[in-house]
């Protein structure tokens, strides 16, 4: 089938790879346009589009996705796919194509519209998630859905680990979807619909008076972006890694021997953290060069931007 290609992150990128790899004739890449990505001043392309410079596919970077309506139209593409694209797809490019769009979202549908559902399913502590193709319509993520493909979450999965996994399945599932999509109707949403929120850097500075494993799902949810934090003697600690453990501590206070933190049910064990401006190390090491014994707000000047 000749298709038009719209995407921009990793996972984007691993859906492109895979309708290359089974044969589809991609007859236009579209993604966002270059972007500062690091610390550096240099900007570099977007996931999506080194993948398709090393497939030698036509790619097109725009500010505003309706700048190419009319080279999708002249595409010959019969259907376009959205991964990720990171733009609202405005009405004339959904009617550029004769077979329109089709989008790759990962949460089952209607649960979790918008544009965070994998940490937004972390962090309510479901059970399952999974990939749904669903054909794209002006409303956010209203489709009606061709098909889907459910996961669990595991205890210690981080959002970026399950990302990568959805990221899989999804690729699959698009495969093997997408030469039926032609002529066929896809099924109407069904259930409550909720809506996952993009996600903040001040809703991950954690509550230590909350249970351990609400605050073990904060620490999972932002790994990798944007990262769950505290303050640690005035200055911002990075939790990248931790788990709920035995112990018997007020909320934010630190073990003497371990790097285990109370919270309001339980404790945790900080395995991996960062403090500001340091590379990451483990919590053991962080604890042994730690003199304080608190993690939290200890004036108001520890909250600046």
């Amino acid at each position: 089938m000749r298709i038009a290609f719209l995407g921009t992150p990793p996972e984007a990128a691993v859906a492109l790879q895979a309708l290359h790899r089974a044969g589809h004739d991609v007859a236009l890449v579209v993604t966002q346009p270059d972007r500062r990505r690091g610390r550096g001043g240099d900007t570099s392309p977007s996931p999506v589009k080194r993948t398709a410079l090393e497939l030698d596919l036509p790619v097109r970077t725009p500010e505003k996705a309706v700048e190419v309506v009319d080279e999708l139209r002249g595409s010959g593409a019969e259907l376009g796919v959205v991964v990720a694209f990171g733009q609202i797809l405005p009405v004339p490019l959904l009617e550029s194509l004769p077979h329109g769009f089709v989008n790759v979202h990962y949460s089952l549908l209607p649960r979790w519209r918008g544009a965070a559902p994998v940490e937004r399913a972390i962090l309510a502590g479901d059970a399952e998630t999974g990939v749904c193709i669903m054909a794209v319509e002006e409303g956010l993520d209203t489709g009606g859905v061709y098909a889907e493909a459910r996961i669990s979450i595991a205890d210690d999965d981080t959002a970026g680990q399950l990302r990568a996994e959805l990221a899989d399945l999804g690729a699959q599932l698009l495969v093997e979807t997408i030469e039926s999509i032609p002529g066929s109707t896809p099924h109407p949403q069904e259930g409550e619909a909720t809506y996952a929120r993009k996600l903040t850097p001040e809703e991950f500075e954690l509550d230590w008076s909350a249970p351990a494993a609400q605050v073990s799902r904060m620490v999972r949810a932002a790994n990798p972006n944007p990262g769950a934090w505290t303050f640690a003697g005035g200055r911002r600690l990075k939790i990248w890694r931790a788990q709920p453990a035995d112990a018997d501590l007020e909320p934010g206070h630190v073990a003497p021997d371990a790097p285990v933190v109370g919270t309001g049910e339980g404790g945790i064990r900080l395995v991996e953290v960062q403090v500001e401006g340091k590379q990451r190390v483990t919590g053991d090491d962080w604890r042994r060069g730690f003199r304080g014994d608190h993690l939290g707000a200890a004036s108001p000047g520890d909250r600046r931007p």
